[in-house]
């Protein structure tokens, strides 16, 4: 199937068949260079293939979250592209250490490009006001966690669904091209099959979980009934800089990165048997980009994994987290993991099938997690230092 890749722009190149041998006859070449890539290159990959697009085409971008981890990157990538870019936090769980980082790295030509407001999307006036003349939205604020969601139902609930929906009602008043939300795999609860394909779900397992599912029922819903255009990409345990290592609520990856960092005890819930499909952000950035710019009126009002499609085990993870930090700092001392009980909430066992994301967004993970790993480390340890 060929489809023109870019939204609004159908005199650019097909994507088919040929460039799908090439980009496969590329893989390894190109899985060498994201070894020796530079922290300033690090969100880049796929999206590179993007840039004549959005270097003729400037777009105006809403990212909701953009102070946290996912969406400080997205608005890192977009204004390397000289987007303009708007973006709504509330910082509860944001920093505005993350936004100081994008303004620097991107430089001031670029920053400029930029405009914050610190506000919350459970606020309708804020998110009407953010919504004013933008073409594309990309929606990150949520309350993430599937503890949190546990412990503080109620306020998962306000940010995931009441927040979601205030957003989604304010796109389609500002008549935005497109909406693009961050889904979760969470939705798959307790559907044991693997690998996870998007129309095959189970019973949610917590309040977290339910939240992300009824973001995904009121987006097609209103595709249906207002003919917006929405994109769900449900995300698969995303790692990489910016990801905040500390607090209950941390994710396993940047954790136990802190954890090593500081010669504290990495605690594993279970036996370490558990699996996940670990994605690097950069997979991530560039999902959201093709969700938002791709014209083929198949890939709309539709869910998506995004993941590297692998399943790496809490075991393998940690041997894995622990070899790439000793590159770093041979010196570093790190010992067994200790074992603990398993996290209520928590599935068993998961891996993306990706092949939909593949066929019609022409989604390709360029990270796997082992380079994914070498290059946030580099972050993650130079981050510490400024400690």
């Amino acid at each position: 199937m060929q489809f023109c890749r870019f939204a609004h722009d159908c005199s650019a190149k097909p994507f088919g068949a040929d460039e799908a041998d090439e980009a496969a006859d590329a893989g390894s070449a190109q899985r060498r260079r994201h070894q020796t890539r530079t922290p300033s290159e690090a969100f880049v990959s796929r999206i590179d293939e993007l840039g004549p697009h959005l270097q003729v085409h400037r777009y105006r971008w809403l990212i909701t979250g953009a102070a946290g981890f996912i969406g400080s990157n997205l608005v890192e990538a977009l204004l390397h592209h000289n987007q303009d870019v708007v973006g709504l936090d509330n910082f509860s769980t944001g920093r505005k250490s993350n936004l100081d980082e994008v303004r620097a790295r991107v430089g001031a030509d670029k920053a400029h490009r930029f405009a914050f407001e610190e506000g919350d999307i459970c606020d309708l006036a804020t998110c009407r006001r953010v919504c004013t003349g933008v073409d594309f939205v990309l929606h990150q604020a949520a309350l993430g966690s599937v503890p949190r969601s546990i412990e503080n139902p109620l306020a998962t609930h306000a940010a995931n669904i009441d927040g979601f929906l205030n957003v989604l009602v304010a796109a389609r008043d500002a008549s935005v091209k497109r909406f693009i939300y961050a889904a979760s795999s969470s939705t798959y609860g307790d559907h044991a099959a693997l690998p996870k394909v998007e129309d095959q779900i189970g019973n949610p397992l917590s309040p977290y979980a339910v939240t992300k599912y009824v973001n995904e029922l009121y987006a097609n819903v209103f595709g249906r009934v207002y003919g917006m255009e929405t994109i769900g990409l449900r995300y698969f345990n995303v790692f990489g800089p910016r990801q905040d290592p500390a607090g209950a609520y941390a994710a396993v990856i940047p954790a136990w990165i802190g954890a090593m960092l500081k010669g504290e005890a990495v605690f594993i819930n279970g036996d370490g048997a558990t699996t996940r499909d670990f994605c690097y952000v950069a997979n991530v950035i560039q999902a959201n980009l093709l969700a938002a710019l791709c014209s083929d009126t198949a890939c709309v009002n539709q869910i998506y994994n995004v993941a590297a499609g692998g399943r790496t085990s809490l075991n393998d993870l940690f041997a894995k987290i622990r070899a790439a930090l000793k590159r770093h700092l041979p010196e570093l001392s790190i010992g067994e993991p200790r074992y603990r009980a398993f996290r209520d909430g928590d599935v068993r066992h998961s891996q993306a099938d990706v092949s939909k994301a593949s066929h019609l967004l022409g989604y390709t993970p360029t990270y796997s997690i082992d380079t994914g790993l070498e290059e946030a480390m580099q972050w993650y340890v130079s981050s510490a230092a400024e400690r």
